[in-house]
């Protein structure tokens, strides 16, 4: 407990949730003292709830109105030397394919056919640094922010809103400055040129993903010739990047209906279909050109310092602990050879257990044998990606490492990129590297505690109901066990009735000492909903004994 004295409250009271510095904690106190720095709100509010766990991980819940007003002074005119010094791709067909509820649309593609077998395909990205100048008030707080926050119910912008959702947005039937990758493909999706270049856009058409997928399912709906061709050499994209050892993490999200209030009112998987790929593919490639276009020097050259998108090689022991893991199921790995042979054998793994009771459990840990891709100065390759050069260009509007190649790229192109701006952006860099890391570590964290918070309250009004699950945890003070719809919960050792239970670490099972029955990871159970607790986020179970 901290004690806080009438005048440092803040006009808290009994059941607001707060934010509570720690001022002095004297020798001969039993507790430390402090003072509140800001109220949340009621307890149990959701919208208390989402800012409290995003104050847990120091991320921003709300936006600062000084930066808020410079973005409103930002003129959105685009000007005749704008257009003067840009491509025009306002007559070529554009389109943007986005999630339903999106705003901030960060990417459009556009294609058209040069000549029988060839075509251009442009990926075109907001123009982020023509507004944002670096050093700005708008700058540094997005510096500072680093990522767009993007929790169950709402989105934490890492600029304001006027900039991502309006300004910047590539919106459709509104001409607007982009920075685009401008590619020529001939049938087999081998790239012949490509060219990166400021241009005015103007898209056609704001495609969901659910649209679009159903254009490349039907064949028929608007600009259905440019969506079937870029999705047709999207997929030899992607089958070009698995056949040289890229991995296929292909998950499943788990979403959540919302109602008005904030309640959960149901689960669904959010299933990444053709249509999400075939933006991902032209995404990676815009990305992966970027990076070649600055890492990729000739001899005896040094490369331009620049924030990479890297990805180490996986641990040879979390490997090895993988290959142990997945065997109680009946499948294996290589964890040793070369790059390729591990990858295409994990690959094998992924493709083996898809639509098996234990794929979620087998992919959860899976991922956790991998490294975390980063930023770096220092490129090392992207290894789940199979790339030696990778960073990310695409996104400038929710991430800051975007903004930042931008400018340095932007600067490149005009021939501005002496000596004494390399040796800034020598100096800055890497602070951007490790800062943006650590945000979008914290971000993603923050994501999966809301998560786990929509799954507490949507399971507290499933109390005393019975779910098949499968054991995916066991510990020395009970099972976990995962539903078909990914939420966890706890059976407590001291409920399993009938028998005196001992733990096996190295077996990872647990066995009763009068009965020998044993429950090992994967087994199938029957539960009952016991409770639940929204401030631990926890979820207790009892198991129903056939």
């Amino acid at each position: 407990d901290i004690f806080i004295p009438k005048e440092k409250l803040k006009g808290g009271k009994d059941g607001d949730k707060a934010v509570v510095k720690i001022i002095e904690w004297p020798e001969e106190a039993k507790n430390p003292f402090g003072e509140v720095i800001d109220i949340l709100g009621k307890a149990g509010d959701n919208t208390t709830e989402m800012h409290a766990i995003l104050a847990e991980y120091g991320l921003p819940y709300t936006y600062p109105q000084n930066v808020e007003a410079a973005a409103d002074k930002l003129s959105a005119e685009i000007t005749p030397e704008d257009y003067a010094e840009r491509e025009d791709f306002r007559d070529v067909v554009t389109f943007t394919i986005d999630p339903k509820d999106a705003k901030d649309f960060d990417d459009a593609l556009s294609i058209r056919q040069l000549k029988p077998g060839l075509w251009e395909v442009g990926v075109h990205i907001a123009d982020v640094s023509h507004y944002v100048k670096e050093g700005s008030i708008i700058d540094k707080e997005a510096a500072k922010r680093a990522t767009s926050v993007y929790l169950v119910d709402r989105t934490i912008p890492m600029l304001p809103e006027r900039l991502c959702n309006f300004i910047c947005s590539l919106r459709p039937d509104e001409e607007k400055l982009a920075y685009s990758v401008i590619f020529d493909m001939n049938e087999k999706a081998e790239v012949k040129n490509y060219r990166i270049c400021h241009t005015v856009i103007r898209s056609n058409r704001r495609f969901t993903y659910e649209e679009a997928q159903n254009i490349i399912e039907t064949g028929e709906g608007d600009y259905k010739e440019e969506v079937l061709e870029l999705n047709r050499l999207a997929q030899i994209l992607r089958e070009k990047r698995l056949a040289a050892g890229a991995i296929n993490f292909d998950r499943c999200e788990v979403k959540f209906e919302i109602d008005e209030k904030g309640k959960p009112v149901s689960v669904y998987f959010k299933v990444s279909k053709e249509a999400n790929k075939l933006i991902e593919e032209f995404m990676l490639l815009a990305n992966r050109t970027v990076a070649e276009h600055i890492g990729k020097v000739p001899k005896n050259r040094k490369p331009k310092v620049f924030p990479y998108r890297i990805h180490d090689l996986p641990d040879p022991d979390k490997l090895d602990n993988l290959n142990q893991f997945i065997a109680r199921f009946g499948y294996k790995i290589r964890t040793g050879g070369s790059k390729n042979e591990v990858s295409k054998s994990i690959n094998r793994l992924l493709g083996d257990i898809e639509g098996k009771k234990e794929q979620n459990l087998i992919e959860t840990v899976s991922l956790r044998a991998m490294q975390k891709a980063r930023y770096s100065i220092y490129n090392i390759g992207h290894y789940g990606l199979a790339f030696d050069f990778y960073t990310h260009f695409t996104s400038p509007i929710r991430r800051y490492p975007d903004l930042q190649i931008h400018r340095i790229i932007k600067e490149q192109l005009r021939g501005r990129l002496k000596e004494e701006r390399i040796e800034h952006y020598r100096e800055i860099l890497p602070e951007v590297a490790e800062h943006s890391s650590e945000m979008e570590r914290r971000a993603d964290e923050a994501e999966r505690e809301t998560d786990k918070l929509k799954k507490v309250e949507y399971m507290e009004q499933h109390i005393g109901e019975e779910y098949e699950g499968v054991i995916s945890g066991v510990t020395n003070w009970g099972l976990y066990v995962e539903l078909p719809n990914t939420v966890e919960g706890l059976v407590h050792i001291s409920t399993i009735p009938g028998d005196y239970y001992h733990y096996n670490e190295a077996a990872c099972e647990m066995v009763g000492e009068a009965t020998g029955r044993c429950f090992k990871l994967g087994m199938p159970v029957r539960i009952e909903v016991e409770d639940c607790d929204r401030f631990m986020r926890t979820i207790n179970f009892r198991l129903v004994d056939k």
